[in-house]
């Protein structure tokens, strides 16, 4: 359960070691002025879309090249469907890929191996971004 101020992020691959990298890499705090990260792991669409569905997610971040759905489609559909979508950030294998992420409406992607310093300071500013956004109202 999330604790006031905590924020949810929820890390979708099919990989369990990319998840793990993803966690390591942001840590519990993404910067010393946002609260701690409670993680999510999904490894499949049902468990991610289960979480999107609940409402109380603060990111996502999608692996990309993730099977035997991928990440980039995921973030399209996502983007185009559900109001009020939390940011999205898209897990690259390829630098070059990143015009697919910019189809997809991806607010921003990492491009693997992760580099902590960059990996945390991205997440942050998405986290800042959704804090500082004014909320749709159903």
């Amino acid at each position: 359960m999330t604790s006031p101020g905590n924020l949810t992020v929820v890390v979708y691959s099919q990989l369990a070691d990319l998840r793990s990298a993803v966690r390591t890499a942001v840590g519990r705090r993404a910067a010393p002025d946002l609260g701690r990260i409670d993680w999510v792991e999904c490894a499949n669409y049902s468990q991610l879309r289960n979480q999107l569905d609940s409402g109380h997610i603060d990111l996502v971040l999608l692996d990309g090249d993730a099977q035997p759905t991928g990440g980039i489609g995921l973030c399209r559909q996502f983007k185009n469907e559900i109001t009020d979508c939390p940011p999205i950030m898209v897990l690259l294998e390829r630098a070059q890929d990143r015009w697919l992420a910019a189809w997809s409406q991806a607010d921003a992607t990492l491009v693997r191996p992760l580099d902590p310093v960059v990996a945390a300071r991205t997440v942050a500013e998405l986290l800042r971004a959704r804090a500082a956004a004014i909320p749709v109202v159903r």
